[in-house]
């Protein structure tokens, strides 16, 4: 801290920052805090930060580091107005934060009600994530929007909430072609339709073109994450669908080593469901796995499951390919 050329010298502070001051003069004479209360350590880094006293600063940032993280401290951490200056004091006690929320709420389904009550910052830790474990990322979608008509009543706040900050954490490109053709469809206000055009025009541009599109992905860093594969519960598919000589449709499902392992738990899995011409319905593929009770031995299968009713005859198909990836 700067010395005053003042005998008397007055320092002006709001009421709200009292107790972190006093805090701080403290600590300048004695060397030690009172507190350890998550909100209040920040208050002092605050004032720390704002009076100039980089040994205070250091010692509230490993404080912080050293409590226990919980869902409250987390989001308090990561919603508190903290200043350019102090982000490398408190980078840690963010990233650790983002961690902490990201592994406990990966369970998309079984806490989407809670997540109805986080703020947006805790929203955007955890859509972040690779890990999430999902349904299938239409659900994500579905869930910011709701979200965000809750939170945001003032539908142009809505938009910009939704087009700089939660829309750029869709994947877009593993969503289902039925969600994607209904979002170019939608004419819904909320979102910027200009932008999420453009952003399903990249992602089918590099379903088309994976080759060609690699090197604008590897170039633009800020984008390319957006391109890989959360823990979906309903595996992706890809199709590609011909008019001659006849209506077909080729599905292609990958499957990862960890993807087979779990069947041997779950017993079988299910993609994304998808149409075929003249079909009046979904259909999905769905890996199996099976044990004979005798030889004890498993058999792995893929199952073509339709949910619908036609006149329909369909010629199936099945192929497999085994792709061995060197590291």
């Amino acid at each position: 801290m700067k010395e005053s050329d003042q005998t008397h010298p007055t320092i002006r502070i709001a009421d709200s920052e009292e107790n972190a001051l006093m805090e701080l003069l403290r600590y300048m004479y004695s060397g030690k805090l009172t507190t350890t209360e998550p909100s209040l350590l920040l208050d002092i880094l605050m004032a720390a930060d704002k009076f100039e006293v980089l040994s205070c600063m250091g010692h509230c940032s490993q404080l912080l580091t050293s409590l226990p993280m919980t869902t409250e401290s987390a989001l308090l951490y990561l919603d508190h107005p903290c200043s350019t200056s102090l982000s490398a004091e408190v980078e840690g006690v963010i990233s650790a934060a983002k961690e902490f929320l990201a592994n406990k709420y990966n369970d998309f389904a079984k806490f989407q009600h809670e997540l109805m009550n986080f703020p947006l910052a805790g929203i955007e830790a955890i859509l972040s994530s690779t890990d999430l474990q999902v349904i299938r990322e239409d659900c994500i979608y579905a869930f910011m929007l709701t979200w965000a008509r809750e939170r945001y009543p003032e539908l142009e706040e809505r938009r910009e909430i939704l087009s700089s900050r939660l829309l750029p954490l869709v994947r877009f490109s593993h969503m289902t072609c039925t969600k994607l053709q209904g979002i170019l469809a939608c004419s819904d206000d909320d979102i910027d339709h200009e932008k999420v055009t453009k952003r399903i025009a990249e992602v089918l541009l590099q379903k088309a073109y994976p080759k060609q599109m690699e090197g604008a992905l590897a170039a633009d860093a800020t984008t390319c994450w957006q391109f890989t594969e959360r823990e979906y519960k309903y595996k992706p598919v890809k199709l590609v669908a011909f008019d001659r000589p006849c209506p077909q449709v080729i599905a292609y499902l990958d499957l990862t080593r960890e993807d087979c392992s779990r069947l041997f738990r779950s017993g079988h899995a299910w993609s994304h469901d998808f149409r075929l011409a003249g079909w009046k319905g979904s259909i999905y593929l769905s890996p199996v796995c099976t044990m004979n009770e005798q030889s004890k031995l498993s058999t792995f299968g893929l199952q073509l499951i339709g949910f619908g009713s036609t006149d329909l005859t369909l010629d199936i198909e099945f192929a497999v390919n085994r792709l061995e990836v060197s590291l």
